[in-house]
């Protein structure tokens, strides 16, 4: 007779397990004998090793005790059922194997080719390291809805980099979020903005405008890490201008 200890190490698992195969009811607790030690024959050991067997070919424990007791047919049956999961969530992990393989970090995490090539043209152009995190932070949420959309967003930053007073603003702008929100300097900028988007057509304002509930959101971060957002808000709606993701004209300007 055995101990738990030597059942355990005759069929090559841990105590631990044995105690889990009694929970889940696969394999009987023996009786304890005069001195409160369970004892185990050799016919629990083969039942042991037959469970270890299972369980290391994967079969979940759930379906052990069905195939203990099946006959030829039934086994060959649920073993064919339980291979063919086996086989799917090898493939499913194979998937997740090649996605991360294309994982990469930094602005390539979260963000398609395309937008990593725009925040390196924006290092191009001198713009400071913090102005490329926080565009890279917001595309992110972007591209998390709107993936399709991208290359469109895109290619009309990049054409907007061609523009001299837009990259003088990026410039401006590491420069802009240290300064108070009652500076006045505030007003000026506002002005230039107003300005820039007055020199866009009417037809430009039409295409690609983000989700009103996205829109709020960047508004939002724009708002909460710009301390002088909202005087520069304020003067744009001054101008007739109104948001700051999805920029619209809301009357003449004055």
């Amino acid at each position: 007779m055995l101990t738990i200890s030597q059942i355990a190490s005759y069929a090559g698992v841990t105590v631990r397990t044995v105690r889990h195969y009694h929970a889940k009811g696969l394999l009987p607790e023996p009786e304890r004998d005069h001195s409160g030690y369970r004892r185990y024959d050799a016919a629990a050991v083969v039942e042991l090793v037959r469970i270890r067997t299972l369980a290391d070919a994967g079969v979940p424990l759930s379906r052990v005790e069905e195939l203990l007791g099946a006959g030829p047919d039934e086994f060959a049956a649920a073993v064919e059922d339980i291979d063919r999961r086996l086989r799917a969530e090898v493939r499913e992990l194979q998937r997740h194997r090649e996605r991360i393989a294309k994982l990469a970090s930094g602005d390539s995490l979260a963000l398609p080719p395309e937008a990593v090539a725009y925040l390196e043209r924006l290092r191009a152009v001198g713009v400071t390291e913090q102005m490329v995190d926080a565009e890279r932070d917001a595309w992110i949420l972007v591209a998390a809805q709107l993936p399709d959309r991208m290359p469109y967003y895109m290619q009309t930053k990049s054409q907007q980099l061609e523009d001299a007073t837009v990259t003088a603003l990026y410039q401006e702008l590491a420069e802009i979020v240290e300064w108070p929100a009652d500076d006045p300097r505030l007003d000026v900028v506002g002005d230039r903005l107003a300005a820039q988007f007055a020199a866009v057509p009417d037809t430009g304002w039409d295409e690609g405008p983000l989700p009103d509930d996205l829109a709020d959101l960047l508004d939002t971060v724009f708002l909460t890490s710009v301390p002088g957002a909202r005087r520069i808000l304020e003067r744009l709606e001054h101008h007739g201008w109104t948001g700051w993701t999805n920029i619209r004209r809301i009357n003449p300007e004055h």
